[in-house]
């Protein structure tokens, strides 16, 4: 909106004597100005949010992997924002931080599911498949909590768009993320899929269960 207002009256400031100009304040010189100071701390927090992954991976591809599915959420957020007209803004783009977030925590749980079926016997293809199978459901439960919880502020006119960003990037970016990062450790780790899933994996998948089926059970005792 204010960039159409801006070409609007532009042949009006063109015609303007010297000395007089026509700037644009309110809310967009705010947001502008709160860019500018995030630009200046942006590099350092993204050092330091690298730092955190890599001590939690301890591993550089898991790293890249993590990395890479913070941007999934823009599938969502585009079409979100021109759906409900909503600008751009500071608070959208401090709505994306917030999103990739989300996103690389959902990563780093099925990362560190794939690692525990591995460590309890499951070979690689059948670890992949096992932590998308245990993990969605909660991950996707952990969403649409957020999703909800979003939703009141879309009745906000300053924080609408960081609402909007948040529900879009979450509801689509939490479905690819379920969907990219199995393909995408296959693929990395060059892993197939075995052609003898009798005996020793079915009694190993079996096992896994009934292991995971005991914890749920310890855990509502």
């Amino acid at each position: 909106m204010t960039g159409e207002i801006a070409k609007a009256i532009q042949p009006i400031i063109d015609k303007l004597p010297d000395g007089y100009k026509i700037e644009v304040g309110a809310n967009v010189e705010e947001s502008a100005k709160a860019n500018t100071a995030l630009a200046k701390v942006f590099p350092v927090m993204i050092v330091c949010m690298l730092v955190v992954i890599i001590f939690q991976v301890r591993s550089l591809p898991a790293l890249a992997m993590t990395v890479l599915t913070a941007p999934l959420g823009l599938a969502g957020v585009v079409p979100t924002l021109l759906i409900f007209h909503q600008p751009f803004g500071f608070n959208a783009i401090l709505g994306l931080i917030a999103l990739a977030g989300i996103l690389m925590r959902n990563t780093l749980i099925l990362i560190g599911q794939i690692k525990t079926n591995r460590e309890e016997g499951l070979d690689t293809f059948h670890a992949v498949v096992e932590a998308t199978v245990q993990r969605s459901r909660p991950v996707v439960l952990t969403a649409l909590a957020a999703v909800l919880a979003f939703i009141p502020l879309t009745f906000s006119v300053f924080w609408g768009s960081l609402a909007y960003t948040l529900i879009g990037g979450t509801a689509v970016g939490t479905v690819l993320t379920l969907v990219f990062l199995p393909a995408l450790y296959s693929i990395w780790f060059n892993i197939r899929a075995t052609d003898d899933i009798a005996g020793d994996h079915v009694a190993i998948l079996h096992s896994v269960g009934s292991r995971n089926r005991k914890r749920q059970v310890f855990a509502m005792l």
